[in-house]
């Protein structure tokens, strides 16, 4: 390439069209057959700073702006949020944590402190699957009072031990007092309150978890009609159905259906018919049905099986391997487990010609259609299903990929029992958005019930463990450290003012004759009544209480530390006349 003109100071090297030239932030110019640069414009954004008290101020506007619109959902007399979409309808929903992610400030100083505290709402979404508004509630909560703390001469750092050792101790306290998730009527409870009050969700969540069982899934779809169904899904069900049409054994609903059938995995693909007569051989002894699952069934192989089904020699059906990439050989694995089949692979020294009846799998019942294949398992081997089922969880909780984790939890499904589909219906589109996150919400808080058991809902919990703050206070040598506790302790009295004053109570009322009240005891807003929360239902996960207060902590005390706030100068449109 032959370079025209180049001007060069404070080299660095650009690789344009797999050439490596030493270029400069100066303008140059050169000329190739292929390639023609002229200019070449390096700029970074201008920085704005600021300090001290105006840096936390910033960040205090921010996350009330955010928490403002966040917690008058709180509660079972929470109002709505509208948020306007730039494409099709607003939609109007309850759910904190879609709230907070929606919204974007136009000063970039105030929109660093209302990131905070989306990164609060997401963060309690992820690990507990609700609890969002509460988190934020206490955040904000956390944030005001600590800032005037701050302001008064406190050392942030004592405050932010403080805070965090507090946390500590009243989360272990919280496991101590959690109580097991027993039966449908919890279940039903947990969902009730998850999706703001609607019995309904709560019916329909409890009857899908029931159905399903513990290691089950349940998911949300959207429907056309107007009413919620729940579909259930028997056994491991797979996307993939019969290689030939040929194999249809019932023609009216076009599947082929086999009982006690005979199960080949194998991660292959096979064409030649050498490579099947072994084991045709041995199943035309035996009079099995057999099902060959495999990476494909080609060729003479394909052709050789058909011939045999019409004739009435064989009874087989031949299916595709599900999953694509590295999951194949996951999912093919995990067939083998629940049907007791050997895996049929290479990389282990098997081949096909040596196969013996031992090494093929067992089911009660198999269903193929077009585009999917349901195998029910007789439970003869339970206790691999169950390993399998633990390593599975595993895997799924090391990994941050959300779609990794969701076919894992796929994945358990299929091994556990089986799926339960709910589809929401609504008259409109708005409706049904609405619907989905309360549903989906309400599945959340009952897996995290499950997994960690259940506490008395409504604010209850926290404005007991208060009780606990001065013993906790005793434990911490430093005065800071201990305005950090009490700081704690005002703040967790901040849910139950909000659901009170979104309930139209008067929250200091409220709140007083709470704390005067035993543990289990509370104020119900639906029924505007004080009573046992766990007799009436009125109950909440352990682990989203856990995790509310836990992120609170953590970013609120992260914010009292902050001494200089930098952000991006946003850039003056120029106006464009067209």
């Amino acid at each position: 390439m032959f370079i025209k003109k180049l001007n060069i100071k404070h080299m660095s090297t650009l690789f344009v069209n797999n050439w490596s030239l030493q270029t400069s932030k100066r303008n140059y110019k050169f000329n190739s057959k292929t390639t023609k640069i002229q200019r070449l414009n390096i700029k970074m954004m201008a920085k704005k700073v600021v300090f001290g008290e105006e840096s936390r101020k910033a960040l205090v506007s921010g996350i009330n702006s955010v928490a403002d619109a966040v917690k008058i959902t709180l509660g079972p007399k929470g109002r709505n949020v509208v948020l306007e979409r730039s494409f099709g309808s607003p939609q109007v929903i309850n759910d904190g944590v879609t709230i907070a992610r929606d919204i974007e400030l136009e000063d970039p100083l105030h929109n660093t402190g209302a990131r905070l505290l989306q990164e609060v709402a997401s963060k309690t979404d992820l690990k507990a699957g609700d609890g969002t508004t509460t988190s934020t509630v206490l955040t904000q909560s956390i944030v005001n009072q600590g800032i005037k703390a701050v302001a008064s001469g406190v050392n942030p750092l004592a405050l932010k031990r403080g805070i965090e050792k507090t946390c500590r101790l009243l989360i272990e306290e919280i496991k101590k007092k959690a109580k097991p998730c027993n039966g449908i009527d919890d279940i039903r409870n947990i969902a009730t309150i998850a999706s703001g009050g609607n019995e309904e969700i709560g019916r329909i969540i409890s009857s899908a978890f029931e159905k399903v069982g513990q290691n089950g899934s349940t998911t949300v779809e959207e429907s056309q009609s107007l009413q919620d169904e729940v579909d259930f899904t028997e056994g491991m069900e797979l996307d993939r159905g019969y290689i030939s049409p040929y194999f249809v054994k019932d023609m009216e609903r076009q599947i082929a259906e086999f009982i006690n059938p005979r199960i080949l995995v194998t991660d292959k693909k096979i064409s030649s018919v050498q490579e099947l007569v072994p084991i045709l051989e041995i199943i035309v002894k035996h009079k099995e049905p057999l099902l060959i699952i495999a990476e494909d069934v080609t060729g003479e192989a394909l052709s050789t099986l058909v011939v045999n089904k019409m004739r009435g020699v064989l009874d087989v059906c031949a299916i595709k391997s599900p999953g694509f990439g590295e999951r194949k050989k996951a999912y093919l694995e995990d067939i083998s487990v629940l049907t007791g089949a050997t895996f049929i692979a290479e990389e282990v020294g098997l081949t096909l010609d040596k196969i013996q009846i031992e090494q093929l799998g067992r089911a009660n019942r198999v269903v193929v259609a077009k585009e999917a294949c349901t195998i029910i398992s007789d439970n003869s081997n339970q206790e691999a299903v169950t390993k399998r089922i633990e390593l599975i969880k595993k895997q799924t909780a090391n990994t941050d990929s959300d779609f990794d984790r969701e076919k894992g939890e796929e994945r358990i499904a299929r091994l556990g029992g089986g799926i339960a589909r709910i589809k929401v219906g609504a008259a409109t589109e708005t409706e049904l958005k609405d619907k989905k996150l309360r549903y989906e919400d309400s599945i959340n808080s009952t897996k995290a019930a499950i997994e960690m058991g259940i506490l008395p809902g409504g604010g209850s919990t926290l404005i007991n463990l208060i009780k606990l703050i001065p013993s906790i206070q005793e434990k911490l040598s430093d005065d800071e450290e201990k305005l950090g506790a009490t700081i704690l302790a005002k703040a967790m009295e901040a849910p139950i003012l909000q659901i009170a004053k979104n309930s139209g109570q008067e929250g200091e009322v409220v709140l007083d004759k709470c704390k005067k009240m035993d543990f289990g005891m509370g104020y119900n807003a639906a029924t505007n009544s004080y009573e046992n929360l766990l007799e009436s239902g009125v109950v909440d996960p352990a682990k989203v209480t856990c995790w509310a207060l836990e992120n609170s902590c953590s970013i609120a005390s992260m914010v009292l530390t902050t001494e200089a706030l930098v952000v991006e100068i946003p850039e003056k449109k120029k106006d464009e006349y067209f």
